[in-house]
């Protein structure tokens, strides 16, 4: 046993490394009998074992992460996509070429499924035949289980599994497999992005700074569509909710045209505010209305309340501070021909609630009867201050109070790191409405920001006696 261990420990040392690419049965057979002594029938156990067991398939077995690029690509900051080259021994079944499609349909859960790969190659000794390229990870002793031998059996195909030399190139490998082998070993991968049109938005830490343009041009390659990619530079603290923004691959055009919720938007990404990850919350807010209702949109950005809004048959009041969102507003009512519906002003948020807003209210809230179902929406989607501007409905009305019924619907945004955030955000709304809430709204979580970050959307009915200023007797 002792000599059979040391064989063996001597075989890993003197033969790992080649193995994978050359395994040859005389010199494993050579190097055994030097040392099995007088021990030939532990040598034939240990022959037969050793033969299926060679360190290929060892890593088929263990190694989880059997498909990374040659390894000579860690640190690389240019691309070069030659480098990624590896070859690796995988199963494959040789079949009949007219049979292939069969073998496939019926073995496609064992099928290697890499991007760019072919599942079916030529076999350069015999033009009748094809191999079919398994995944070593579900044949991993090179040999199929007794339900695949009776489906081949049926097929009238050899059910014995060859080993094949297959050559990985870099279109085979996935955008993450690619980062994680050229970044240090132990740093965050990001392969994530928001999508805006044929921009991808990458938030990039600054440990990935230095691979930045790699990063850019393995993001453009592996998404089709894909032709700019850009990393945020700063954050969203501008007047205008606009970031600076480098591009890093690709062609240096900002202006794209986006789809939501079946509906075009046309913007230059770089001066105006978009998010693809509120494509869910547009249409919620966009699915209370009903036509014939009012929406007053405090931080209207292109339109993705408006617009909607628009087409559902109601009136809109859509109004953005910066005149690039207000610009791209207008053209977006057209490209949807609702600019006839929409109203829209280039105002600071309190100015619009102090202006148009309360004109409005004004005007149509006397006017409605008990049974009147016209219901008014406010809708003030900028969550890193929307909450310090509801003291404008402290006593923004004057006269008596309307029925109940229509007092407006305010659906507030703001964000909050506190552990109980929906708490958070209602009590900074009581702060600046000077009541309570109470029994009166309610908190929808719309998504996690970052870790301890979220954004909420409280909504609720403004109390009469916030909303209205009764004049003195």
């Amino acid at each position: 046993l002792w000599r059979l261990g040391y064989c063996a420990r001597l075989l890993k040392t003197n033969h790992f490394r080649t193995a994978a690419s050359n395994t040859s049965f005389p010199a494993v057979w050579m190097l055994l009998a030097q040392h099995s002594g007088r021990i030939p029938g532990l040598f034939v156990v240990v022959k037969k074992n050793t033969y299926f067991t060679m360190p290929e398939t060892v890593e088929d077995k263990t190694n989880p992460e059997l498909y990374v690029p040659h390894p000579g690509v860690r640190g690389m900051t240019l691309l070069n996509r030659e480098a990624f080259k590896r070859t690796v021994v995988v199963p494959a079944l040789k079949v009949k070429k007219e049979i292939v499609h069969s073998v496939l349909k019926s073995l496609k859960q064992l099928v290697l499924q890499r991007p760019g790969l072919k599942r079916v190659v030529e076999d350069p000794e015999d033009e009748d035949s094809r191999f079919v390229i398994l995944d070593p990870h579900k044949v991993p002793e090179f040999s199929l289980g007794e339900s695949e031998q009776q489906v081949l059996k049926q097929l009238s195909v050899h059910p014995e599994v060859s080993k094949y030399q297959l050559e990985l190139t870099y279109e085979n490998f996935k955008s993450e497999e690619i980062l994680r082998a050229v970044l240090p070993e132990g740093q965050d991968v990001t392969s994530g992005f928001s999508r805006v049109g044929h921009i991808a938005h990458l938030n990039l830490r600054d440990h990935q700074l230095p691979y930045r343009h790699l990063i850019g041009q393995v993001i453009m390659d592996k998404n089709p569509g894909i032709t700019c990619v850009v990393n945020k530079t700063n954050i969203i603290d501008s007047t205008y909710r606009n970031f600076e923004m480098e591009v890093l691959a690709g062609e240096n055009n900002l202006v794209t045209k986006v789809k939501e919720n079946n509906i075009s938007y046309e913007l230059d990404f770089s001066k105006v505010y978009w998010n693809p990850r509120l494509s869910t919350e547009h249409g919620r807010i966009v699915g209370l209305l009903k036509a014939g209702d009012v929406l007053f949109d405090v931080f209207a950005g292109v339109g993705p309340f408006a617009i909607p809004a628009a087409k559902r048959k109601c009136r809109v009041f859509a109004n953005d501070l910066n005149p690039e969102s207000y610009s791209w507003l207008l053209h977006n009512c057209k490209l949807n021909k609702v600019d006839t519906k929409v109203k829209a002003f280039n105002m600071d948020g309190r100015d619009f609630l102090r202006g148009p807003v309360r004109e409005e209210l004004s005007r149509e809230l006397p006017l409605l009867k008990e049974d009147q179902k016209t219901a008014f929406h406010i809708v003030m989607n900028l969550p890193a201050l929307a909450v310090e501007f509801l003291d404008v409905f402290r006593h923004l009305l004057v006269g008596e109070p309307c029925s109940p019924a229509g007092l407006p619907t305010v659906h507030c945004y703001g964000f909050s790191k506190h552990s109980d955030p929906a708490r958070d955000i209602q009590e900074r709304a009581e702060a600046m409405l000077g009541t309570s809430l109470a029994g009166r709204c309610s908190a929808f979580l719309v998504r996690n920001v970052a870790p301890n970050k979220e954004m909420l959307c409280l909504s609720f009915q403004i109390p009469a006696d916030v909303l209205y200023k009764r004049p003195c007797p």
